[in-house]
């Protein structure tokens, strides 16, 4: 079993930064804040012409046949370009839903709460980007439903934690037709929380980069901040934080690619657990880096931090996973 990036995979990754500098800028990005579209179309297409959704399909089915490992690398690069949008969701559909693999179709997923029947589900329910979705698909135990999101009697909510990912509240979930059996919602929730993981460790890389390249410019008493302790402490801690993160998502991809390595169920909790904290703890020390200025809606810094508790909530909260891991762990602790 090899970690190491091949030169491919770091190819591949290039390629797919290269395509989000030019097609995601961030002042092209900023223009969809606080709107009910927020989806790019035009890109959107352009990623799935790339082949971000449909990488991991098998070649025989249209897609590319690559693994897990290769998809991380590319939803880092996503992250760190801060794309909005149901990616994740666009590319476990692939093979499922047509038209999702090449990105003519925006498919969106929801989860059914525990235990909430059709009609009957607990509150509130909340749907990322319904207006831009063209498939709205159900995750439960049970297994993948289909909807189609303009049934929806929804109430899109004012103030939205992240300003580019629009929030629908719903007073339930309609019955929804199957499209999948439970074996596939299982792997889509270990893959659905590598590649947010994946996102998160992107965000996290970009926030520590924002607040280098800020402590190298930004001057006070005579001399740049990046020469005082305290915002050193701040910027090394978050590199680090970054990269320890990345590397758990790599061993996870590449556990669940190889899953007679280890436990891939283990492996993509711990990365997303990580990566969460990694996200979250860079996107709060990248605002306090920009000092007074961080906490104004000018200064991007605040993207990357709402984006990364929105996705710390999906695919695994901090608490589930830490349960999930003790749990797994706990026959050869001893627990």
């Amino acid at each position: 079993m090899d970690f190491e990036v091949s030169e491919f995979q770091s190819d591949l990754a290039d390629g797919i930064r290269r395509l989000c500098e030019g097609r995601f800028p961030l002042e092209s990005i900023r223009s969809r804040e606080s709107t009910a579209h927020t989806v790019d179309r035009d890109g959107w297409k352009e990623l799935g012409d790339a082949g971000v959704f449909h990488l991991c399909l098998a070649e025989e089915a249209g897609g590319v046949g690559l693994g897990l490992a290769e998809a991380s690398l590319v939803f880092e690069e996503l992250g760190r370009s801060l794309v909005p949008g149901p990616l994740v969701a666009s590319h476990l559909a692939a093979g499922l839903v047509d038209g999702a693999d090449d990105g003519s179709v925006v498919v969106g997923l929801v989860e059914r709460p525990a235990g909430g029947a059709p009609g009957a589900d607990v509150l509130p329910i909340v749907i990322e980007h319904l207006a831009d979705l063209d498939v709205l698909l159900v995750l439960s135990d049970e297994g993948i439903g289909r909807l189609d999101p303009g049934s929806l009697d929804a109430t899109p909510l004012p103030r939205p934690m992240d300003p580019l990912t629009p929030v629908w509240s719903v007073a339930s979930l309609p019955t929804a037709e199957p499209v999948a059996g439970p074996e596939v919602a299982a792997w889509w929730r270990r893959d659905g929380a590598v590649l947010t993981a994946a996102l998160q460790v992107g965000m996290a890389q970009w926030a520590c980069d924002l607040a280098v390249e800020y402590a190298k410019g930004r001057v006070q008493f005579g001399r740049p901040i990046g020469g005082f302790q305290a915002v050193k402490h701040l910027c090394a801690d978050m590199a680090v934080r970054a990269e320890v993160a990345r590397i758990a998502v790599q061993a996870a991809a590449v556990t669940v690619d190889q899953p007679d390595v280890g436990d891939p169920d283990v492996a993509a909790a711990g990365a997303k657990l990580l990566a969460d904290e990694a996200a979250v703890t860079n996107g709060r020390s990248c605002i306090q880096v920009h000092g007074g200025m961080g906490f104004t809606w000018e200064v991007p810094a605040h993207l990357a931090y709402k984006r990364a508790r929105v996705l710390a909530t999906t695919f695994g909260t901090d608490g589930a996973l830490a349960e999930s891991l003790a749990d797994a762990l706990a026959p050869s602790t001893g627990r």
